[in-house]
């Protein structure tokens, strides 16, 4: 469910410079998928990913918690979520499952094996 979703979302990536598409698939805990494409731009640093552009929709429709993110790119073995990508996740989710597709299998770890010892909110409690 989560690929096709990332899937369907991909075609719709904004990748005129670098034609590096990717969609995200974010499933947060109340079943509920929130999708997001990269969406690039010609001051490159705008660039919006595909992993927070879909945590961006979910947050804008009250999702805070999430279980799983499958990332689908138009490259070969998949990509990773960038580090930006990853602390932002991690924000809402350091326990966060992400799938990345390689060829007919994927790969499944925890967000904490991309991002060792993150920054997080507990990092600013007074």
């Amino acid at each position: 469910m989560l690929r096709e979703a990332a899937r369907g979302v991909l075609e719709r990536a904004h990748a005129p410079y670098s034609d590096v598409r990717v969609g995200a698939a974010l499933l947060a805990e109340d079943g509920r998928v929130f999708t997001g494409c990269n969406v690039e731009n010609a001051s490159f640093g705008l660039t919006i990913c595909a992993e927070r552009n879909a945590v961006a929709r979910a947050i804008a429709d009250g999702a805070t918690r999430f279980r799983a993110i499958w990332i689908e790119a138009n490259r070969p073995g998949g990509l990773a979520p960038c580090g930006a990508c990853r602390q932002v996740l991690h924000e809402f989710a350091p326990d966060l499952w992400v799938a990345l597709p390689r060829g007919a299998d994927a790969t499944l770890a925890r967000l904490s094996d991309y991002l060792p010892d993150a920054f997080g909110p507990g990092d600013l409690a007074r």
